[in-house]
């Protein structure tokens, strides 16, 4: 190595070391990569967010030109041709819809009102984040998204109405879907008595036909695009990859969009999103604010999954555990877990995870609605 390069090394430590913010952005991005490895925190996109940000605040010129639409580094071309226009965020969904299984859903419908009101988060949050003044109309709906714990949909709508925010956004969606077995379980606790979580569920004796299995994919996407249209292409591409699954004639299209498709998709999602969070972008009030308003909308939304499960008690004979309500949001599967597992703590013989599945997928259709909701009324 030459002495112009020692040079040039020398004066590469000398900036970072004296911009103590890219130390603290570094350190974050590890952070990050630690929980994804060590405690197994959601590793598929922690890992590649952390990695970027710490590409991108010792290397800026790789998301140069990103939010000004004159993309120059590698990064910042597949940002801005690949998830500020949705394409990624749309194939994600696409993959999603293949691993889905709507079955636990059909064969106990009710289970939508438990994904429908899990979504009250995302509307109480939108109003208190338009009321702090803070942020204007388009940014408190990106936020209130978040309370939906789905990541598609919230980066889906953030990249088209409020690009700028799309880090700390996404960080925070799926960072609290990462932890959703720590915040979940106390807030279920403090709505539930022990008797109510441990109240026995029978199993589902209906049986799904073929028949419903193909039709349902089908007839979501047509009544979703007549009530929202601008839900249309989350729940098309849902439903789509979903029809690939059950069609039981196009199993090397599903697999493929279960697994290498959406792995590549995942980890470049990953990347540019945390390519996104320069120093100068993330270390502001504007990112915590957003990290607590996420938190409580969050919050909200699985008290309100808990609250209908309870109301519906009041008009049933056979009564429904109110766990499964919480798993309304549409954390899939890590919210059916928690109900499982606090079911079990409650009742060892209680086994609850195919009961709260079916909340937790209707909570997904539920999230992608929202979304088309905002989107139609602010695009």
């Amino acid at each position: 190595m030459d002495v112009g390069n020692l040079t040039d090394l020398a004066a590469g430590f000398k900036d970072l070391w004296a911009d103590p913010r890219i130390i603290v952005m570094v350190l974050i991005g590890g952070v990050l990569i630690y929980l994804g490895i060590a405690k197994g925190f959601e590793p598929l996109l922690l890992l590649p967010i952390g990695m970027g940000i710490i590409l991108v605040n010792l290397y800026p010129p790789l998301m140069e030109g990103a939010l000004e639409g004159r993309p120059e580094g590698i990064l910042a071309w597949i940002y801005s041709y690949g998830i500020r226009n949705g394409i990624i965020p749309l194939l994600i969904f696409l993959g999603v819809g293949a691993m889905a299984d709507f079955s636990p859903l059909l064969s106990r419908p009710i289970s939508f009102l438990f994904g429908a009101a899990a979504q009250i988060g995302v509307f109480v949050v939108f109003l208190i984040t338009i009321a702090t003044g803070y942020f204007n109309i388009e940014e408190a709906a990106c936020i209130g998204i978040i309370g939906g714990s789905d990541g598609p949909p919230t980066v889906y709508i953030t990249a088209i109405l409020a690009p700028q925010l799309l880090g700390p956004i996404t960080l925070a969606a799926y960072a609290y879907m990462a932890l959703v077995p720590i915040i979940q379980p106390p807030i279920i606790r403090l709505l539930t008595t022990k008797k109510e979580r441990a109240i026995l569920m029978k199993p589902e004796g209906r049986e799904i036909s073929k028949r419903a299995t193909l039709a349902f994919p089908v007839l979501s996407f047509v009544i979703a695009a007549v009530l929202v249209p601008a839900s249309a292409p989350l729940i098309g591409m849902l439903m789509f990859g979903n029809l690939l699954n059950v069609s039981d004639v196009t199993h090397r299209l599903a697999r493929s969009a279960s697994t290498v498709f959406i792995d590549v998709l995942t980890f470049l999602l990953g990347l540019c999103v945390g390519a996104l969070m320069s120093a100068e972008v993330f270390l502001r009030p504007q990112t915590l604010a957003i990290i607590g308003l996420a938190a409580l909308a969050f919050a909200v939304s699985t008290a309100g999954g808990v609250l209908m499960a309870k109301f519906v008690n009041l008009f049933r004979k056979d009564p429904i555990n109110p766990l499964i309500g919480a798993a309304g949001v549409s954390a899939v599967p890590m919210a059916a877990r928690v109900a499982q597992k606090l079911g079990q703590e409650a009742n060892p013989a209680n086994f609850l995870l195919m009961h709260a599945m079916g909340p937790n997928m209707a909570g997904v259709i539920a999230t992608s609605v929202a979304a088309g909701i905002f989107l139609q009324m602010l695009s």
